[in-house]
């Protein structure tokens, strides 16, 4: 009866270890998953801004052309990268004022959907100042949008497909 109950313990004793060790192996690839995760790079909240402009800039060339589905890509091209800085850079405050031109994009957008020139034009006028706004508001007023007048790139023809 002795030898039994002294075989269960070192089974008992022998299962506990190997599920100590186990956890040990986990926890040290939690830690250097954890690790990797922080050494991932991630975009800067000026690379966010850097593509929001140069989204905004084609977005001009693209409604002043008529070429409606190249705007609404535009549009869609900035609301994504809006969503990103709110994942990526949630803990700055500049992106609690990033809401503020939310109105003036979606007027934009529906200019777009309409397919109205002179609307777009408003709209377009109206997210610029938004942006200007927002600037100001978090102290980045030396950074000034404006509406573009020249392509943003010289490799893209703003043209609609016939």
């Amino acid at each position: 009866m002795n030898a039994i109950l002294f075989t269960g313990f070192l089974l008992t004793l022998t299962s506990c270890h190997e599920h100590s060790n186990q956890e040990q192996m986990i926890q040290a690839e939690i830690d250097s998953l954890q690790m990797q995760l922080a050494a991932t790079y991630k975009p800067g909240f000026g690379e966010f801004m850097s593509g929001i402009q140069l989204h905004h800039a084609k977005l001009w060339f693209a409604g002043i052309s008529n070429n409606w589905p190249l705007a609404d890509f535009e549009i869609h091209e900035i609301e994504e990268t809006l969503e990103d800085l709110q994942k990526f850079c949630g803990e700055r405050p500049e992106v609690k004022s990033i809401a503020t031109i939310i109105p003036a994009l979606d007027s934009t957008k529906y200019s777009v959907q309409q397919k109205n020139l002179t609307l777009f034009k408003n709209s377009f006028l109206s997210l610029t100042a938004a942006c200007n706004n927002c600037h100001k508001v978090t102290n980045h007023s030396f950074n000034v949008v404006t509406v573009p007048t020249g392509l943003p790139v010289v490799n893209q023809d703003f043209k609609p497909v016939q």
